[in-house]
């Protein structure tokens, strides 16, 4: 058995103690023994365990079998893990989900900058600081995180919920509100007046209005972004002081329990901006007056919250009869094809109930299921990550007929209304990054549910049109202006065009194309997505947004989560020729119009980069490929080209 010799000296410490003592587990000859020291001096040093381990790293077991299994098993779980977590962690937080990744829930498909750095416990919730710097923000960003015993459900709930008497025993902040408007059911304008003697003296009341909006995601996350707004109907009154409450945002997402527990629990996160002023010296447990402030009352949120619901049991009885009509109802769900019935991609900041058994020999499976393993999840993805490297491009080359010489792609050949830029400075323009800022399903996800990060896109992005329109237009790939019906176009083998219907006033469309050099392979996942009925495409059209450089409110509207666009918006399909396109309607859902509309808002200032994917439900299907990406660079909405139908 070979393994690397830094977790090998590590493991068998206690090993040759008990050896010492009469038990004869094992055996080593001392040389061997004093090269896996060695190593682990050289490691110590920095030193790169490949390059530095080339003494001897063979161990031998000897001894009683029945006795030694346990530790042969633990051993050959630490030769597929290589290197391990230790050298793993040294590296940048940027690699997968952060610091902010495991403390705090997040749990998307792309990559985030954000760098969560945990400088405060309180009351039983943690207290970050993004520290990864950020020219979008003047002030300090920080989150309260908290695990609370129920249902997201019902915490969302608890949150939105504006009766008094309940809030009084929560909330010390935003307790006296009032509804002044509502709109399309997810979102509305709330009044509210408070009492400063609570924090200081000798100052007068305040009032504030703001604004709240909700989505509740495909994974069963809730998301709530609070923004202070002006109100006609609430003008500034006499013996108040109007106040601007600070912008923040709620996310509660479900946190898995082991089967068998009808217990719910999930994670709350509050997300706030704050001015630097008092920040610093109250982090550093330094005398200031931030805990007298209104950021600091806002803090506290999750921790009442916490509180009020562990001190009402009904409504943890109310989480528990839902967690067991969730866990019934998921038995009884029928084998359709287009049903979405996948574990659901996440990562929390609560050691995952779920094993991490690997296929072991037949003697060591009776042993394996008497003890409890626990699982690090995205240590194991991003371990992961690195060795299905070679796999995806695997798996992204069976789609394609490679029996067919690839046909020339001349980009000048295809011209957009939205030109291409320069560099990662230029504005108003498309690039095609990599697919590495994007998670994605790996060989083993359905025995794992480990994601790795994405490989080169499959089609080529050959242009992009940012177009204005007076009516949502459908079809545009049949439009004789369109560059699908150029000479150029009808030589590709493969065209998808993908037609991005964005509700606003004026009306635009984003229309991206894609292009294979090779015919579509008739029996890949493309090819039964190409030609396959609506239904099934609906089921498998997933879409992953990033926001890269922007507001973090939007960033945190739009998410990093993967979507199946085809459940939550109106997607029609044309199927003609050497092309397929695709129609997105975001205005059919009043949620993704909502975001939108956020979204077009600072869409001068932000840096949006999208995946394309057919998902991946069955083994065959594995690793997911990406199918194309788009970096969208601060689009100025004039620029959009007038399209005449």
């Amino acid at each position: 058995m070979v393994i690397d010799c830094f977790f090998a000296s590590r493991l068998l410490v206690p090993l040759l103690e008990k050896c010492r003592s009469g038990w004869r587990l094992l055996t080593m000859p001392s040389n061997r023994f004093k090269s896996v020291t060695r190593a682990e001096y050289e490691l110590s040093r920095g030193g790169s365990a490949r390059n530095k381990l080339s003494m001897e790293t063979e161990i031998t077991l000897e001894g009683h079998r029945h006795r030694v299994r346990r530790y042969a098993h633990e051993l050959k779980k630490l030769i597929r893990i290589g290197q391990g977590p230790e050298m793993l962690l040294r590296k940048s937080s940027r690699l997968g989900i952060g610091v902010g990744g495991n403390n705090g829930g997040d749990g998307g498909d792309a990559i985030e900058a954000n760098e969560w750095k945990c400088i405060r416990t309180m009351n039983g919730i943690r207290i970050f600081e993004d520290v990864a710097e950020s020219k979008m923000r003047k002030g300090v960003l920080v989150k309260s995180v908290g695990v609370v015993d129920a249902s997201a459900d019902t915490v969302f709930e608890v949150l939105l919920n504006l009766e008094r008497q309940r809030r009084y025993e929560w909330d010390p902040f935003t307790s006296d509100l009032e509804l002044v408007e509502s709109y399309d059911g997810h979102y509305d304008v709330v009044y509210g007046t408070y009492d400063p003697k609570y924090l200081t003296r000798w100052q007068s009341k305040r009032d504030f209005v703001f604004s709240r909006q909700w989505f509740h995601a495909q994974d069963g996350t809730y998301t709530i972004l609070q923004l202070p707004v002006a109100h006609k109907k609430r003008p500034p009154i006499s013996g108040y002081r109007r106040t601007t409450l600070n912008p923040s945002t709620w996310e509660i997402r479900s946190i898995n329990t082991p089967m068998g527990t009808n217990i719910a629990k999930c994670l709350v996160t509050q997300i706030l901006e704050i001015h630097e002023v008092g920040w610093t010296r109250w982090k550093n447990n330094h005398c200031s007056k931030f805990e007298k402030t209104i950021p600091y009352a806002l803090m506290c949120q999750v921790s009442g919250l916490k509180e009020y619901i562990e001190a009402n049991p009904s409504l943890k009885v109310q989480s528990s009869m839902a967690v067991v009509q969730s866990k019934v109802s998921d038995v009884s769900i029928s084998n359709s094809e287009y049903e979405e019935q996948d574990v659901r991609d996440e990562f929390y900041d609560a050691i995952s109930a779920d094993s991490s058994s690997e296929e072991e020999e037949s003697d060591d499976e009776e042993l394996d299921h008497q003890v409890a393993k626990v699982r690090l999840k995205n240590v194991s993805w991003a371990i992961a990550g690195f060795a299905m490297k070679k796999s995806l491009v695997v798996g992204a080359s069976k789609e394609l007929d490679a029996n067919i010489a690839p046909a020339p792609i001349d980009l000048s050949n295809f011209p957009g209304s939205l030109r291409k830029g320069k560099d990662d400075s230029d504005t108003n323009c498309w690039a095609s990054p990599s697919g590495a800022g994007f998670m994605i399903r790996g060989k083993n996800y359905l025995k794992d549910n480990t994601k790795v990060i994405g490989g080169d896109p499959l089609l080529k992005l050959l242009a992009v049109d940012w177009l204005k329109v007076d009516e949502k237009i459908d079809r545009i790939a049949l439009h004789p202006k369109c560059l699908v019906q150029s000479e150029a176009g009808k030589k590709l083998p493969f065209i998808l065009v993908i037609n991005l219907q964005i509700p606003a006033r004026p009306n635009y469309s984003l229309v991206m194309y894609y292009a294979s050099d090779r015919p579509v392979n008739k029996d890949s996942l493309l090819g039964k997505f190409v030609d396959g009925s609506d239904a099934f495409r609906d089921s498998r059209f997933k879409l992953i947004p990033s926001i890269v450089e922007g507001y973090w409110m939007v960033k945190r509207a739009v998410g990093t989560k993967a979507c199946l666009l085809g459940k939550a918006v109106t997607c029609k399909y044309l199927r003609q020729d050497n092309f397929l396109e695709i129609d997105v309607d975001i205005g059919s859902s009043s949620v993704a119009r909502s975001v939108i509309g956020l979204v077009l808002g600072y869409v001068t200032s932000i840096v949006v980069d999208l995946a394309i994917l057919v998902e991946a439900k069955e083994e065959s299907d594995l690793p997911e490929y990406i199918l194309g990406t788009v970096r969208l660079n601060r689009l100025t909405p004039d620029s959009a080209l007038h399209f005449g139908a």
